[in-house]
């Protein structure tokens, strides 16, 4: 990271690793419907897996973000309701 750059950029996730599939069960659960699901063989450009990696955020800051996939998605679908009117 240039010492010179007037902002720093950081991933705020809590470096849980989280299959795809998990991820969209825990939305389908905070929605209360199932989403129409079209499972295709790895696609050029796809990665096996992916996870945040917090690391800087805690050292610049001592946070740790903690919360987990499914409760944050849920806090996130009824921040989302209320905000939108749905």
């Amino acid at each position: 990271l240039s010492p010179a750059a007037p902002f720093r950029i950081v991933n705020i996730g809590n470096s849980d690793k989280v299959r795809l599939l998990d991820f969209v069960e825990a939305i389908e659960e905070s929605l209360g419907r199932r989403a129409i699901r079209n499972l295709l063989p790895m696609q050029v450009g796809d990665v096996p897996a992916t996870w945040a990696d917090a690391g800087l955020l805690q050292r610049l800051t001592g946070y740790r973000p903690q919360t987990d996939i499914r409760d944050g998605i849920a806090r996130f679908v009824a921040w989302y309701r209320d905000y939108s009117g749905k």
